[in-house]
């Protein structure tokens, strides 16, 4: 006979209703009652778990609008045909983000439901969408707010149920992870580019952390680099026309960083990959063309979309360091 029994466990901090979701999602994610299975009636559930028959109706309701259950007119209320409901929170808006959720949103199935959303490095912000989505969702993908650690908040949240993108840190076993390097892959690409850097004797790095949330890691690396090979090295909060000299070579984080060096260039009449080098962080479709090409250092984030697809399709553990690669333009 089988067992319909839905195990609601005590939640520290949670209302019944929330507590009831989580139980009901865990079942249904579960298997134990897969797509087509016919769900506890309301007075059922109700008797099996002590909650009045108006928050199992609020229950059900709820997973009838994220497409986990359908119901069905004097018969009750059935777990949905496979549709899944994933919510993914990216840090911003960028041209590199779009093809992250480009390619994680082809690469799933067109009935499941992506819930996008967005905390621009506002912890407060951030702790909220999170303590409001956990145990809503079938999957979570998650930009970490911090490459030091990882958010507390984000313990609210089943390990196998959450990717953590981009920043963060993979201290706990359980933690699933695509992640970035910004130190040592820095380097590497900096090494990489030594054959390019013979005509520049100083390394700029346009870098401000009260600005960016950019991890600081990238300028003790770059510093690191410089110090081994003798360049004269700098950090400027901004772009200003005064900075601007022959034989110096920018590394830029932000795009309008990036704007305002190939504008003073253009204003000088100094030709990038020549009088001026400038190497970029993060790869666009527009870096092949501005300037006639500006070189970057990037992880591949398309990869890092079609991976995630990979990790909420698949259900399969996952905890990689992606590699940063070097890309040459006529920039450097």
């Amino acid at each position: 006979m089988k067992d319909t029994d839905i195990l609601v466990g005590a939640a520290k901090g949670s209302t019944k209703l929330q507590t009831l979701l989580n139980a009901l999602t865990e079942a249904v994610e579960s298997g134990k009652f897969p797509a087509g299975e016919l769900l506890p009636s309301v007075n059922m559930l109700s008797r099996q778990t002590g909650y009045s028959r108006d928050t199992v109706v609020k229950a059900y309701r709820l997973l009838k609008e994220r497409s986990l259950v359908e119901s069905v007119p004097a018969k009750g209320f059935y777990v949905s045909g496979g549709s899944s409901r994933i919510f993914m929170l990216l840090d911003d808006f960028s041209a590199f983000k779009e093809q992250l959720y480009q390619a994680f949103r082809t690469s799933i199935p067109g009935s499941w439901t992506v819930d996008l959303l967005f905390h621009h490095y506002n912890e407060k912000i951030f702790k909220q969408l999170i303590l409001n989505a956990a145990g809503r969702y079938s999957m979570y993908l998650v930009m970490n707010i911090s490459n030091r650690s990882l958010h507390p908040v984000l313990s609210k949240i089943d390990p196998n149920k959450l990717l953590v993108l981009d920043m963060g840190s993979g201290e706990k076993p359980e933690t699933n992870f695509l992640l970035q390097n910004f130190d040592q892959a820095v380097v590497r690409c900096l090494e990489e580019s030594m054959p390019y850097l013979g005509k520049y004797n100083e390394i700029i790095l346009i870098y401000a952390r009260q600005k960016t949330p950019h991890p600081p890691e990238t300028e003790s690396a770059v510093r690191e680099f410089c110090g081994k090979h003798g360049f004269a090295f700098s950090v400027f909060p901004g772009m200003e026309k005064s900075n601007l000299k022959k034989g110096q070579m920018y590394m830029v984080i932000k795009e309008n960083d990036l704007v305002d060096v190939v504008r003073l260039c253009r204003q000088r009449n100094l030709t990038l990959g020549k009088d001026i080098g400038v190497l970029a962080y993060n790869e666009t479709p527009m870096k092949e063309i501005a300037g006639n090409g500006i070189t970057t250092i990037s992880v591949n984030f398309r990869e890092m979309g079609e991976k995630a697809a990979i990790f909420v399709t698949k259900k399969q553990k996952i905890r990689e360091i992606l590699p940063t690669s070097l890309i040459i333009r006529n920039s450097l």
